[in-house]
Parts: C-alpha cells; sequence; structure tokens
C-alpha cells in the first residue's frame, strides 16, 4: 500500500460516525440552555406589577416634590 491509499482509508475511516452519539453529546447543552431561560423567565416574571405594589409611595413622592418637578422642566 502506497502511502496515498493509507491517507485515503484514514479519512474515510475519519468520517463515519454515528449520528446518535453526536446527539448525545450536544443534548446536555439544550438542557442548560432550557433551564438557563426556564431561571431566566421565572425572574423576570417575579417583577410583574411591581410599580403597584408600591403605589402609595410613589404618590407621596409626587406630593412632596411636585414643586420641584414643576419648575425643574426638561431635567434642568
Amino acid at each position: 500500500m502506497t502511502l496515498a491509499t493509507l491517507v485515503a482509508f484514514a479519512a474515510e475511516e475519519a468520517e463515519h460516525h454515528d449520528t446518535a452519539a453526536i446527539m448525545l453529546e450536544t443534548f446536555p447543552y439544550g438542557v442548560v440552555a432550557l433551564v438557563a431561560f426556564t431561571l431566566l423567565a421565572f425572574v423576570t416574571l417575579s417583577y410583574r406589577n411591581v410599580a403597584n405594589r408600591h403605589a402609595h409611595k410613589g404618590e407621596a413622592y409626587a406630593k412632596a416634590h411636585a414643586n420641584d418637578i414643576q419648575q425643574a422642566g426638561h431635567g434642568h
């Protein structure tokens, strides 16, 4: 056998792979991504309706600083 035939056989043998083995190797990446995005969704949902929970504080601040807000205008 020549070197060229050995290289050709080696390349051919390297191309054969089991699709199920590849899927099993990459499956944990999908699981990790699913868990991470699920946790981020729960964090996002935990901030729902926060402004309404503390509406009394916002109203009290607006009453206390009504003159400051009206005089400032455009943040100046």
